[in-house]
């Protein structure tokens, strides 16, 4: 009887914490913790009362604030009124991973009726609770967008322990947490709270939570960029809030969850020595079953491979040997377009020859490239590359006509393009005023269309290796094309690197990427970087190499990337530009540009990448590193630019040591 009523009291007492727990989940209200409002003062960030864009408005908030109740949603809601319209409006909340329905709906409530108070009249706005998070704005969200950035110190519970030991602890429970929510699969919660033993009698509580649609990529970058902050901010603190856009992340020394069922503990480090061997045996178990399969795949690719490259070669020189006649000029025929190769109808010299303009009798205009006699190109070889080129055919790239051999000349013939080279329109002294930003952004996403299908769509695989302002033509429609394939590869579709047997690296000052420039080592991420270069050129109006022969450290890479970190990235527009751009397509240009050109190959994007990044703003970039040749300072670019002068020819070498193989191969597509 006793043990019956003891059983029965101890039952009552669970139910009243749980109603008390209860209670105060739903009764407690929301605590304010920050806000952020566009800039008032513009007139683009501001609307007038009684609007339609203040009706949207309402409307936004309003379901926003109904469907924050519903389960369903699951904490989480992005929606948007009269999209497309010039009142657009875009909206999202997003509570704490712990919460209830209940306490998700009160905090969206108050978050609703504080953010029109706390911000009036403003398009776009930022306000955080303890419990949830609401933001609104006129212009398409970007999930690599960091800013604002608030952190909220708590200042009342400084650590009296090590200093050293608490920030490694609090590194390793942030780290954990940031894994675990941003391991979570796109739709789900991506939200983590854990904890880690200080003392024996402390305990360090931690949360990380970001937007349960954001990418694990872009979860990761804002959770980094929220880490990084905490040594400038709270350092020695026991408790602090890191709050972002699309994430959030906090840990304080007491409990601050109403669900503490999620908690993961991070272990200590007497737990680790388990974990540690396992950790080792099953990842190299693991792997040795990988490498077994993966050895029995390639020893198959490599012997399918080898029959369709063979394939694909036969064809190839089927069609050569039908197509040779009809791609062939007689040097009479060229020589009477030209006048003789006249000093009157040259139009253009570079390192591989003398370009002239010439008009056949039809009256067809056309662009003749005599290249050098100095060329050490076999006859053999210069044919069968120019067969090989002349099937490329693309709306962004120069068509190639045909070719003329006869004795020593050496002749190419192009479709000729009315107007002048893109660096004489950015750098020289073309009219200006016919490249407005407009005109700017299509000449970009040509060019990328362009490389995009050398590198990936066409049959062939082809590097360019000297993508450069020079080397794009203009059409009557300002529409690029581009030229000068003198130096490109075509390359084996299973390599992804390859260097160069010639001992001279061949190619333009200032586009080159580092590893081609110091090693030798070209690859499709080489034409990547030259596009780096060239779109920052496109937006800034000035020449990269103009940079490296100056004396102090502006470069234009160096130059951009100062103003990325500083978040003034308008700063290297062009002057001419300033009032009619599109500030997003503007720094999304400069964000793809400063991609292409980091140090590490591997860690550029495709042209694939580019392409889809220039046409949808969905697309999620990652966070820019330092760029090449601004990492390794002035005493690098100082030896380079010894080494190269691209003042005197279009192109410029440079000697390295020789022994290494280029493979000019045919791949099937």
């Amino acid at each position: 009887m006793l043990v019956s009523n003891f059983c029965a009291t101890s039952l009552t007492l669970q139910s009243l914490c749980l109603l008390c727990m209860l209670f105060h989940a739903t009764a407690s209200p929301p605590v304010y913790s920050a806000h952020f409002c566009s800039d008032q003062n513009s007139d683009q960030n501001s609307y007038a009362s009684d609007t339609k864009f203040m009706s949207n408005l309402n409307t936004l908030l309003s379901s926003l604030v109904s469907n924050s109740s519903l389960p369903s949603n699951n904490g989480f809601l992005r929606t948007s009124v009269a999209k497309g319209t010039p009142d657009d409006i875009d909206g999202r909340f997003l509570c704490r991973g712990d919460v209830n329905e209940t306490v998700c709906h009160s905090c969206i409530a108050a978050a609703a009726a504080n953010i029109t108070r706390l911000c009036p009249n403003n398009t776009e706005s930022y306000i955080w609770y303890d419990e949830c998070t609401l933001i609104y704005s006129n212009s398409t969200f970007q999930y690599d967008n960091m800013v604002p950035k608030f952190t909220l110190n708590d200042e009342g519970s400084i650590v009296n322990s090590n200093h050293d030991q608490f920030n490694q602890l609090l590194l390793s429970l942030l780290k954990g947490l940031e894994e675990k929510a941003s391991a979570s699969s796109m739709g789900e919660k991506k939200f983590a709270a854990g904890t880690v033993s200080v003392t024996s009698a402390q305990t360090l509580y931690g949360m990380a939570q970001c937007e349960p649609d954001a990418t694990s990529g872009s979860c990761a970058a804002c959770f980094e960029n929220a880490i990084s902050s905490i040594p400038s901010c709270c350092n020695g603190s026991g408790g602090a809030r890191l709050l972002l856009p699309i994430c959030s992340i906090r840990y304080q020394l007491y409990p601050f969850l109403y669900n503490s069922t999620a908690m993961i503990l991070i272990p200590s480090s007497g737990s680790k020595s388990i974990l540690m061997v396992v950790a080792i045996v099953i990842p190299i178990a693991i792997l040795a079953a990988l490498l077994f399969i993966g050895c029995c795949w390639w020893r198959r690719r490599q012997r399918k491979n080898r029959e369709d490259v063979q394939e694909v070669n036969d064809s190839i020189r089927r069609y050569l040997a039908s197509e040779e006649e009809s791609l062939r000029f007689d040097l009479a025929t060229i020589e009477a377009a030209t006048n003789s190769f006249s000093n009157e109808m040259k139009i253009g010299e570079g390192g591989f020859g003398a370009v002239y303009k010439g008009t056949f009798p039809n009256g067809e205009e056309i662009a003749v490239k005599r290249l050098s006699r100095t060329s050490l190109q076999g006859d053999r070889e210069f044919k069968n590359e120019v067969l090989l080129v002349a099937q490329l055919q693309h709306r962004n790239l120069v068509r190639l006509l045909g070719f003329c051999m006869e004795g020593t000349e050496k002749i190419l013939i192009y479709e000729f393009i009315q107007n002048s080279s893109l660096d004489r329109f950015l750098f020289g002294h073309e009219d200006q005023g016919g490249l407005d930003w407009a005109r700017r952004y299509k000449i970009i996403v040509g060019i990328a269309s362009g490389i995009q299908y050398l590198h990936e769509d066409s049959r062939l695989k082809v590097i360019h290796r000297d993508l450069k302002a020079s080397n794009v033509l203009l059409d009557s429609d300002m529409n690029p094309k581009i030229s000068d394939f003198g130096m490109a590869k075509i390359f084996h579709g299973d390599q992804s690197r390859e260097n160069t047997r010639t001992g001279r690296v061949v190619g333009t000052f200032g586009y080159m990427s580092p590893e081609y420039a110091m090693h030798g080592k070209f690859s499709v991420k080489s034409d990547v970087f030259s596009f780096g270069v060239l779109v920052l050129e496109i937006i800034s109006g000035k020449k990269n190499s103009s940079y490296y022969r100056s004396h102090d450290d502006n470069e234009l890479l160096s130059f951009a990337w100062k103003n990325w970190i500083d978040q003034t990235p308008f700063q290297i527009l062009d002057p001419k530009l300033r009032g009619s751009y599109s500030r997003n397509e503007v720094q999304r240009c400069i964000h793809i540009a400063l991609l292409c050109v980091e140090e590490n190959p591997v860690e550029r994007p495709s042209m694939a990448t580019i392409m889809l990044a220039l046409n949808a703003y969905s697309v999620t970039l990652g966070l820019p590193r330092k760029p090449a040749f601004f990492v390794r300072g002035r005493a690098t670019t100082d030896r380079l630019r010894q080494q190269l002068d691209s003042d005197h020819s279009n192109t410029s070498s440079v000697p390295f040591s020789a022994g290494d193989s280029l493979i000019t191969e045919v791949y099937p597509r």
